[in-house]
């Protein structure tokens, strides 16, 4: 997949192509249907699929406090997005001129003048441009002068509720993982290397490896039962993952992300992985003894070979 950074300063830009306009964090199920048709649409037309997006997001510009943490990192976008099947993603850097520019100028400046966009497909509820004044009306009347098809992509519900990333964030912060599967399709995962840590679980008897998240959202503090992904190893390995500053052990200790792997022993510092969340497993707490915490990482680690031998009969059976 091409990637084109500052996209709207570039020269090396796809032609004629079907595109989408979007933040597209977390690429939920809602936003996998309007990338999924322009994909579909593009291969039809035998045209480029491409995707549009904004970096930073444009509150972090406009109204930084009201900003919300991002669930998925430029990385992890890009292959997200590659799996889908994108040809291009075109990364527009946000700033306060971009912020003042109007929807009409980014339409014919850049959609049409610049990509000579073919078809352009958007959630129904999208908006864009200076105050938000550009919608899919605005296309479609816009399209229709210049050349260009503009259509709209209706909501997808879960269980009533619109899928969003506000909802994955709420599921989230409230340690629902699960839910932000079904959300977006896949289990949430956090980027990031592997760190030194303190080995306290090693001395306990559960060797870890300590995660520095690049992602901006942590699910809420917790025991996990996941997985955990290496980019220089090619399989996937249950874990259990603790989010939390280990009260049993300091009174005081800095937020950490660390993961027991079950039947992995490996030096892997420095290593870049993925950890994703499957199952909260408890709440963190506080044992009397150090002795007692080491026997619930026991329960925890059997709690988590559990779920997944059990997923796995499931998969087999489906």
């Amino acid at each position: 997949m091409q990637i084109v950074q500052d996209a709207l300063r570039s020269a090396d830009l796809p032609y004629a192509p079907v595109a989408t306009i979007g933040n597209y964090d977390g690429i939920h199920r809602g936003q996998q249907a309007v990338i999924s048709r322009v994909v579909r649409r593009a291969r039809e037309l035998d045209a480029q699929s491409v995707v549009i997006t904004f970096q930073p997001h444009p509150l972090q510009v406009l109204r930084p406090k009201l900003a919300p943490p991002m669930l998925t990192t430029s990385e992890q976008k890009a292959r997200q997005l590659e799996e889908l099947g994108v040809d291009a993603l075109l990364v527009v850097r946000f700033d306060t001129e971009v912020a003042r520019t109007p929807a009409e100028a980014f339409v014919r400046d850049f959609l049409h003048e610049r990509l000579a966009v073919r078809e352009i497909h958007v959630g129904s509820d999208f908006a864009f441009g200076h105050e938000r004044r550009g919608d899919l009306a605005l296309l479609q009347e816009m399209g229709a002068r210049l050349g260009f098809e503009a259509h709209g992509t209706e909501e997808v519900l879960l269980r009533g509720d619109v899928i969003s990333s506000t909802r994955i964030r709420r599921a989230l912060l409230e340690g629902r993982v699960e839910l932000a599967a079904e959300l977006l399709g896949r289990p949430y995962g956090l980027c990031g290397t592997v760190v030194q840590g303190d080995r306290m679980g090693k001395r306990l008897g559960w060797p870890t490896i300590n995660l520095a998240p690049e992602n901006e959202l942590l699910p809420s503090d917790g025991v996990y039962a996941g997985q955990v992904r290496f980019e220089s190893i090619p399989s996937v390995f249950d874990c259990v993952t603790n989010i939390g500053r280990r009260p049993t052990v300091y009174e005081s200790y800095h937020h950490v992300v660390e993961s027991h792997i079950l039947g992995f022993s490996a030096d892997v510092y420095g290593e870049r992985v993925e950890v994703r969340f499957f199952k909260r497993l408890r709440e963190e707490r506080i044992f009397p003894t150090v002795m007692d915490l080491s026997a619930q990482i026991g329960r925890d680690v059997d709690a988590a070979k559990e779920f997944f031998a059990a997923r796995r009969v499931a998969e087999a059976g489906s």
